[in-house]
């Protein structure tokens, strides 16, 4: 339920990234899926942001949990993948963060806050199966007065021409989110920003969607 610019993969037998199961199967190995680093749209929204309470929608291996815990976050890694969890867990013990983060185990599908609400909810190219704009209606309720949600993903483009069309189905516009906000949620960022990577052996240029918004009213 992370970054999947990478996957290309049309086996019928290959593991289904959109579900658990092949997240798990995914995360059993012995090697690291992703880099470790914070996503670059969390970083340039988040740098100027006092640290409160964070979540991460679809934390993977942990690596954006890890990055906000060392600015001062106090982090909650959300994702569906028990495995996924157990390894980002041991990455915050090893980055000596482990006392600012914690773990919940939730499919962004069904997602409800539960009374649970944080300073910043974020998520980065999620995959959820389902529409976009229902998962964000549904992290709207996770944020507290003052705090901020901050959605990225991968805007269509033709480069991602050889994926799958359930792939496809999963990415969008920013400007398509945003009648998921209720009112009392302010647009800061509708938008998306050129990220030049390499791609089978190529340099090429994709383009990150990105929704900032803040929920009006005090911050704690």
């Amino acid at each position: 339920m992370t970054e999947t610019h990478d996957h290309t993969d049309h086996d019928p037998d290959a593991p289904d990234y959109f579900e658990e199961p092949g997240w798990d199967a995914r995360y059993s190995g012995s090697d690291k899926i992703w880099s470790g680093r914070p996503n670059p749209q969390l970083v340039a929204e988040v740098s100027a942001l006092t640290p409160g309470t964070a979540m991460d929608l679809g934390c993977g291996e942990g690596g954006d949990v890890i990055w906000l815990a060392q600015q001062g976050w106090t982090v909650t890694g959300a994702d569906f993948s028990a495995a996924g969890l157990a390894r980002a867990a041991e990455h915050a013990e090893e980055a000596g963060v482990a006392d600012r983060t914690d773990w919940w185990r939730v499919d962004a599908r069904t997602f409800e806050a539960a009374g649970r609400q944080f300073d910043l909810v974020t998520t980065h190219f999620l995959h959820p199966g389902s529409p976009m704009v229902d998962v964000v209606r549904r992290l709207t309720e996770a944020v507290a007065p003052g705090g901020h949600l901050l959605v990225v993903g991968h805007a269509p483009s033709e480069v991602f021409a050889q994926l799958s069309a359930d792939q496809h189905r999963a990415m969008w516009h920013a400007e398509d989110l945003l009648p998921a906000l209720p009112d009392g949620f302010e647009p800061l960022v509708v938008e998306e920003r050129p990220r030049v990577v390499e791609r089978d052996g190529k340099t090429v240029e994709i383009g990150d969607a990105t929704l900032l918004v803040r929920r009006v009213g005090t911050g704690g």
